[in-house]
């Protein structure tokens, strides 16, 4: 007899359900995703002990008839597509039939459910894989299914499950994304007692964010889109794109991506090639280490991405991925250089207001925002033993005598601080206004110094404080960057060559980039073994700064440049050229030299950050000043 066998039904759900259900939280995905393409609005989950003791998905979709409710807990039964030419034009999140029998397979399951073409519902039981009970019964129209149990025929598996509250705030992870995507569907999640979120249908994404996150992250986001692109094939075809979302403002760092949701045709995805055109898009906007808040969404021809690549549907592939990697990343930067979102001082943040039952809003976005257990936050050392007449004191200098009195008829409109709270954004507030951008820098008036570091500023819409360096720091890099462009670096050569000595890895990276070097201003020849010889430079960069830029550039790693493009190589080696040569900190500096710099990075394409990506002016809006002296 041979060794070869066919496995049993029983066993093959199992090893299906080793692909699809790997915690509470991918049984929550499975039936939610089912949910709306049941076409509901109303979606219901209750959990108990993050999932495992019970998980209920509640649904007022369209039910199923009493065969089909049999029949769906059979392998690979579907009624989202039927030929291989729908496998290429999949616009549903279900389609493989494994979820309910895989799902079945490990716990004990219950489905309730009723179609309205049929005058009673239908109620099966399934415990472990085995049909127990099929009856009618009288049900409201949508399906019920109720999931006990999870893992308990399989106790490896469940050995592998993380503590209750980490299991939680992956569903609530996956509940919140969910109701971000679908702003015209009510929500609830129920741990417990305790309910975690309650969202009700809304007009718009911008509402639905407020519902979620508060008014407080609203105001640190900057919509876009919807962006359409059509790509023309080489069959003669036009495939439409669509993208649209809202990213953070440069100053919002997050120490992981878990803030970062990215929706492809309604799906939810964790896709590479969209997160690496989310981070080329911040690209000098914020520090390598950081990520930004993202909701984005991406509409295309269902042709034109392929779901069918990951048995748990969260990765997807694109026919031409070249193409949305570059627009994903065009459309997103090309917003925030024309919105130039400003940062504003931080404020006292209020207590948190508590839903009607559960634990505190703020609390449970934050358990959202840290729901992966495989990313872990770095540790900031904080000093708790520093006292205030330790800290430095400061000192504002004046250049010139103050105006006689401060006019406030000229202030932008006072704007409503509404609480953070379950319910739509309220009519007539906008969060996100003209007043909060960079475009005021070319009406502030410098007033002074801080430590002969900080520019202290008066504009209209309140004061300012500039960081020198880096603004002057932002000036010269996007000058180096548009000489770049046009072949026409300034040079400033030297009395005498200066000799470097380079490692072995030193001397092929200065091989490969010598090019890039001689268009940035550099003139550079090999001067025997591991030796090279500097006769010009970049105007600006004094001698010392001059072999500091050199190893600068030289000390990226090789993996890091070899997998950058040339621009962004261009953009490492202006960097590197501005910081060196821009004013420094404890430099004082007379009006003109604080006006110059004032006018100048009004005039930069992206005056927010540095290249290294830090913020180069903060603001404390006249509201916040009128509210902190109480005059409001």
């Amino acid at each position: 007899m041979g060794k070869i066998k066919v496995l049993s039904d029983a066993v093959a759900n199992q090893i299906a359900a080793g692909e699809v259900v790997e915690r509470p939280a991918s049984v929550v995905k499975e039936l939610l995703e089912n949910s709306l393409d049941a076409g509901s609005t109303d979606i219901r989950v209750e959990v108990d002990a993050g999932g495992r003791r019970l998980i209920r998905i509640t649904d007022n979709g369209c039910g199923m008839m009493r065969d089909d409710a049999l029949l769906a807990f059979e392998r690979h039964a579907t009624s989202k597509l039927q030929t291989m030419h729908d496998l290429d034009q999949i616009g549903t999140l279900g389609f493989r039939g494994e979820a309910l029998p895989s799902i079945a397979s490990v716990s004990r399951l219950t489905l309730e459910t009723h179609s309205r073409d049929e005058s009673t519902g239908t109620r099966v039981s399934i415990n472990g894989g085995k049909l127990v009970m099929c009856e009618e019964a009288g049900l409201a129209a949508g399906t019920v299914i109720t999931i006990r149990d999870l893992f308990y025929n399989v106790p490896a598996r469940k050995k592998f499950l993380r503590s209750e509250q980490t299991e939680l705030a992956h569903i609530a992870s996956l509940v919140t994304h969910y109701s971000l995507a679908h702003p015209d569907k009510a929500f609830e999640l129920h741990h417990g007692p305790s309910e975690l979120l309650r969202v009700t249908p809304v007009a718009t994404p911008q509402e639905r964010v407020f519902q979620v996150f508060g008014s407080r992250t609203l105001e640190d986001l900057v919509e876009f889109g919807p962006e359409l692109k059509s790509l023309s094939t080489a069959e003669g075809e036009h495939k439409r794109f669509e993208l649209s979302g809202f990213v953070s403002k440069p100053h919002v760092q997050k120490l992981n991506r878990n803030s970062i949701y990215l929706f492809v045709n309604g799906r939810l995805i964790r896709d590479k090639l969209l997160l690496h055109a989310l981070t080329s898009a911040y690209h000098n906007l914020i520090p390598p280490a950081c990520y930004p808040f993202a909701l984005i969404f991406l509409d295309c021809d269902f042709g034109e991405v392929d779901v069918n690549v990951h048995p748990s549907k969260t990765e997807v592939r694109f026919r031409h991925s070249s193409f949305v990697h570059d627009f994903v990343r065009d459309a997103i930067r090309g917003k925030l250089m024309e919105s130039k979102p400003v940062s504003s001082l931080p404020l006292p943040a209020p207590s948190p207001i508590q839903p009607a039952a559960g634990l505190p809003f703020s609390e449970f976005t934050q358990r959202i925002e840290n729901a992966a257990p495989d990313v872990y936050d770095p540790v900031i050392p904080v000093d708790r033993e520093a006292r205030p007449h330790e800290l430095p004191t400061m000192r504002l200098e004046m250049t010139q005598a103050p105006p006689q009195r401060f006019d406030f008829s000229d202030a932008p409109p006072a704007r409503m601080r509404i609480p953070d709270t379950h319910g739509p954004l309220p009519p007539g507030v906008a969060p996100m206004n003209e007043y909060e951008s960079m475009g005021a820098l070319g009406d502030l008036r410098p007033l002074g110094q801080i430590h002969n570091s900080f520019i202290i500023a008066a504009g209209r819409d309140g004061l300012w404080i500039i960081d020198q360096h880096v603004a002057h720091e932002r000036i010269l890099f996007e000058q180096v960057l548009r000489r770049f462009a046009k072949r026409e670096a300034q040079q400033q050569r030297l009395l005498m060559p200066m000799v470097m000595e380079l490692t072995v890895g030193q001397q092929l990276e200065y091989a490969r980039i010598a090019d890039e070097l001689s268009r940035a201003g550099f003139e550079t020849e090999p001067f025997g073994n591991r030796t090279i010889a500097i006769q010009a430079a970049p105007a600006g960069l004094g001698p010392s700064d001059i072999e500091k830029v050199i190893f600068e550039i030289l000390d990226i790693s090789e993996t890091e440049l070899r997998k950058s493009s040339v621009e962004d190589l261009r953009r490492n080696i202006a960097a590197s050229i501005s910081c060196q040569a821009a004013i420094k900190i404890n430099t004082p500096l007379d009006q003109q030299k604080m006006e110059y710099l004032l006018t100048e990075l009004a005039k930069c394409e992206y005056p927010m950050a540095c290249p290294h990506g830090r913020p180069i002016a903060l603001r404390y809006s006249t509201r916040d000043i009128l509210r902190g002296f109480h005059r409001i």
